[in-house]
């Protein structure tokens, strides 16, 4: 197909699959939530760890940080973190209480605690300049993804990082055929296995469109540096079949501290009890 320019494409996504994004994708969430992360490593033929080690490798920490994980999911990364660095302060946020209720106990079963919000992830209910770190796996096709991207930068702290990672549109045309034709084939397998639900079942072609008119590789960097990020380094993977960023929030001109101090300590910066409720 025909791609429209990246000028367009976002309005094109929206008008495309706003229904599915408000009205469809929780009641198929609800029924994946039990089955999620074996699904995963159904559908990727056992390289789900695999990606989250590649995707983690991307990621620097610092003792005491406070990170965000959207669209968390099952807490895949947040756990991950915590056991990299056990004294981060993690929240996760999500629209799927399912999703969150499966990574609850995932976090209690290993000693962790994630800080839970459930809401909108278009809106994110945090004080600007907030976040020393922003992550974000596997979500952006459900996403208004570039509205999205200007939300974290947002609530990242100036010289604070965002990472992220998804599946994505090959630049490649023949590898793109042969992508799409083994989703097909793995996503209807794996909803057979699971025994997922007409809500889940519907959503098949719905995935394989959607990363039709998504972005690639090199696409997304360029989205990203528009929405105001720095120091953009991508990595693709398996042909372009999925990539992952690691970009910075800038810092102000006029602001004398060092990089990592601005990130941490940034001028006039909210107060703690400014959070929503977290459970």
């Amino acid at each position: 197909m025909d791609l429209p320019p990246l000028t367009k494409r976002e309005q094109i996504r929206e008008s495309a699959f706003s229904t599915v994004w408000s009205e469809q994708l929780n009641d198929a969430f609800k029924n994946i939530a039990p089955y999620y992360d074996r699904g995963n490593q159904v559908a990727s033929l056992g390289c789900w760890n695999w990606f989250l080690r590649t995707f983690m490798s991307m990621i620097e920490l610092q003792p005491k940080q406070r990170v965000l994980d959207v669209c968390a999911g099952t807490n895949a990364i947040g756990i991950a973190l915590l056991k990299r660095e056990p004294t981060l302060e993690v929240h996760a946020i999500d629209r799927s209480t399912d999703m969150q209720e499966v990574g609850r106990q995932r976090a209690e079963a290993l000693g962790f605690h994630i800080n839970s919000v459930i809401a909108d992830v278009h809106t994110l209910p945090f004080p600007d300049n907030h976040f020393d770190v922003v992550t974000l796996q596997f979500a952006s096709r459900h996403l208004k993804i570039a509205h999205m991207f200007g939300e974290i930068n947002r609530v990242l702290k100036p010289g604070g990082h965002f990472y992220h990672c998804d599946m994505l549109r090959p630049s490649n045309k023949v590898v793109e055929k042969v992508y799409y034709a083994y989703l097909r084939l793995c996503l209807s397998g794996t909803g057979l296995l699971f025994r997922s639900s007409p809500a889940v079942l519907n959503l098949i072609q719905y995935f394989i469109d959607a990363l039709e008119i998504f972005y690639s590789t090199e696409e997304l960097s360029i989205l990203l540096e528009e929405q105001g990020y720095c120091d953009v380094t991508a990595k693709a993977m398996l042909s372009g079949m999925l990539g992952c960023h690691r970009v910075r929030k800038p810092i102000p001109e006029g602001i004398n501290k060092t990089a990592e101090e601005s990130a941490r300590y940034p001028q006039n910066g909210p107060r703690d009890d400014a959070l929503p409720p977290t459970s």
